[in-house]
């Protein structure tokens, strides 16, 4: 797979607005799918030392891609953070998004979505010693973490802890470390991904989720607004990913046996 570095997205738009007829990556012309997906999530999307990527999004985003006629070798992962998921889809750097993206209608405005593709709670991820944070409720006299763009963090200053401290990074490998070093109590978002980082290796003992449900988030493929026929045939390769086996394949591998996972959603028709 190649893999490309991450570029800064506004220097990509101002390519892509003053080349002269130019259409910035248009992948077909050089033979390769380029899928945007997270590069710091375990068992979601992790680039591994060495280049290597792994995550059940990146089982479902080569499942698709091959579906859709391009084998492993002329997939081009890129790195996308949470808040330039759209841009990355409006100015063509990627021709989709498989990066735990939660469905919503704020978003719908800007891309259209194919699946979903698999349900998430929203949860808390607290030190393994912490006894003080047992539910949402107790962040409103505690810092929490979340990626800038997220869903996660809004939800919960939104509808249940308005007190608490917010502290937005990057990329949640950023919150985690916030959260080892105590500059913040607790971080939030999906289970799934929650979880990934709690079971690595080098996290062991030092974390713990404290079992909440506080959201239900519908992960989706993103792809850029209107277009129809990419949307139909990605649904498609999801319903075939299901029937075959491979889905329940991908999520026992990357989230391992403990994890308790709901069945393939319904994948919502095309209008």
């Amino acid at each position: 797979m190649k893999v490309p570095q991450a570029g800064a997205v506004a220097a990509v738009i101002a390519i892509a607005l003053t080349a002269s007829g130019c259409v910035f990556g248009e992948d077909e012309d050089q033979g390769t799918l380029s899928i945007g997906i997270k590069f710091d999530q375990p068992g979601i999307g992790m680039r591994e030392t060495g280049g290597a990527f792994s995550g059940f999004d990146v089982d479902v985003a080569t499942y698709v891609a091959k579906e859709l006629g391009y084998k492993a070798d002329r997939i081009e992962f890129k790195q996308v953070l949470s808040n330039d998921r759209e841009l990355l889809l409006q100015y063509n750097e990627v021709k989709f998004v498989v990066a735990s993206y939660s469905i919503n209608e704020k978003r719908k405005e800007k891309v259209d979505f194919a699946g979903p593709y698999f349900v998430a709670h929203q949860d808390l991820m607290t030190r393994a010693d912490d006894t003080s944070i047992n539910k949402a409720e107790d962040l409103n006299s505690k810092t929490m973490c979340s990626v800038t763009g997220s869903t996660s963090a809004e939800n919960l200053k939104k509808n249940l802890a308005p007190k608490a401290a917010l502290l937005e990074l990057g990329g949640y490998s950023d919150c985690v470390v916030a959260l080892q070093e105590s500059r913040v109590d607790a971080m939030t978002t999906d289970n799934a991904i929650l979880a990934g980082y709690a079971a690595r290796k080098e996290n062991q003992g030092k974390f713990k989720l404290t079992g909440q449900s506080l959201s239900t988030e519908n992960y989706g493929i993103g792809v850029k607004k209107g277009n129809k026929e990419l949307q139909r045939k990605i649904n498609d390769a999801l319903k075939k990913m299901v029937q075959d086996g491979s889905w329940e394949t991908a999520v026992k591998k990357n989230f391992g046996p403990n994890y308790k996972y709901e069945p393939a959603p319904a994948i919502t028709p095309v209008n």
